[in-house]
């Protein structure tokens, strides 16, 4: 299994969408989801021509804590304590 984290991608946005479109990243621009939409292009288009099949998924949330640990949040709908009298 292979775990990717992109670290620039605001910069990649900002390279691809120029100055005045950089103003929108974050606003109606989700720099991490375009870059990431973009990567599973290219990997599946690798993968096709060298014969992998695959399911490439991209989450949000996850991250990597310095090199051994990789954090992955839940979001909690509800909670209880249960205590004994």
């Amino acid at each position: 299994m292979l775990l990717i984290e992109v670290t620039n991608a605001r910069e990649v946005m900002k390279q691809r969408i120029g100055p005045l479109g950089s103003r929108l990243i974050g606003k109606l621009v989700d720099a991490d989801a375009q870059v990431e939409k973009a990567l599973i292009q290219e990997l599946e288009n690798a993968f096709r021509e060298f014969g992998i099949e695959a399911r490439i998924l991209a989450v949000d949330g996850p991250r990597m804590l310095g090199r051994s640990h990789l954090e992955i949040p839940l979001q909690v709908r509800e909670e209880r304590q249960v205590r004994l009298p």
